[in-house]
This record gives structure tokens, sequence and C-alpha cells, in this order.
């Protein structure tokens, strides 16, 4: 008897070295859940190649001629707002992080840590969190992640759907995603979404993410 272990999660893999896309292919290709449905060598090609394909994820060298990373999520996730994108890059950098979040990347790998992390990844941002590389994660929210009580003489009294929505919001749903899946209108899910941002003294997703990190809130579901 044949076990019906479900689709497989559809892989376009994007770099500019073909030693690199040869690696990362050899790496995941053992992965029974996982299937590589494209490659490419440039930024533009990659867009092209995922509005055209639609995979689950899109695995994403950050530096591209064409295109870089940063540019080509915010085009894709505009356009294919499901798709989820995990960038490799060596920066270790805090800006290069806060760039990818703020427009709505869910996976930042470090190339050095590529073999020991990148499945790790690839199956955390399709069960609906945010993978950070371990070795820059403490980096990532120092600085843009802050307890609410530490602006303020008292602790921000979050209601438990404000957190939900917030949450969910950091993982990368949209207000219309938020709407259908907590049953509700998209202006309630705006309204409980603002009120948490105003009470955390938030004005991007950025300081969102940093402190859905802080709190652990982003762990796999």
């Amino acid at each position: 008897m044949t076990l019906d272990v479900g689709p497989r999660l559809r892989l376009l893999l994007a770099d500019d070295h073909p030693l690199v896309l040869d690696g990362i292919r050899s790496l995941l290709k053992g992965d029974p859940d996982l299937e590589i449905v494209g490659e490419a060598r440039d930024g533009r090609a990659a867009l092209r190649m995922a509005l055209d394909l639609k995979p689950d994820i899109v695995v994403l060298d950050l530096s591209m001629p064409g295109l870089n990373g940063v540019d080509v999520t915010r085009q894709l996730l505009r356009e294919c707002p499901l798709c989820k994108v995990i960038v490799l890059t060596v920066h270790e950098d805090r800006s290069y992080f806060r760039k990818l979040i703020e427009v709505g990347a869910v996976g930042y790998v470090l190339k050095r840590s590529v073999s020991e992390d990148l499945r790790r990844a690839i199956h955390s941002v399709a069960a609906g969190g945010v993978y950070l590389d371990p070795s820059i994660a403490g980096k990532a929210i120092d600085g843009i992640a802050h307890k609410p009580g530490e602006a303020s003489d008292h602790w921000v009294d979050l209601s438990e759907r404000e957190i939900e929505i917030l949450r969910l919001a950091a993982l990368g749903h949209s207000n219309k995603e938020l709407a259908t899946l907590l049953n509700l209108s998209v202006k309630s899910v705006e309204t409980y979404k603002a009120r948490g941002m105003d009470k955390l003294g938030f004005h991007s997703r950025v300081q969102l993410v940093g402190y859905a990190v802080s709190e652990g809130w982003l762990k796999e579901v």
C-alpha cells in the first residue's frame, strides 16, 4: 500500500552562481516533500519565472544581476502575495534584514549555513513561520524590537484578538487574508491591527516582526 503524503512543496531556486545552484539542488532533491520547478540565474529571470510558475516558495539570492533580492521580493509579492520568499545571503548586516522583512520576505539564511539550515527554513515558512538564521537572529531584533513597557511606566495591554492579528500580520498575511481566515471584515482587521500597533508605538512591519521574534510569536504553527 502506498501512503498518500500529499502535494509536494513547489520551489523556485535563483542564484547567479552555477555552483551554488548545483549545491542547493543537490541538498534539496533528496527531500520527498520538495519539488524544484524552476531555476534562474538573474533577478529578472527569477521574477518572470516566479510570476509564471507561482511556486509555493522562492529561494532567492540577495545579490543578483538585473534585479536584486529586495526588488524581486517587492515586485513578486505585489503580484503573487501567496508566494513565500526565503533569501540567501552572505550579509549579516541588520540593514539587509530590515529591508527584506519590510518588503515581505519570510526567511533569511546565511549562505555559510545553507547545508544545515535551508531545509529547516523551507519547512518552517511552509508551516506559516518566519525563519531567521540562528546566528543573526539576535542581531536582527536588537534595536528594532522593544518591550512596550520600556517606552512607558506600564505594560501595554494587548487584547487576545490584537495579539492574534498582529502575530499573523508579522507572519506575512494581508488584511484580506486575515479577514477570511478569522471570519472578520477587512475593516475590523484594520481596526484591530491599527489599535495594536498604536499601543506598541510601532509604525512599520520591521518593528512588528522584530517584536514578534522577541516574543516567540513566529515559531512554527
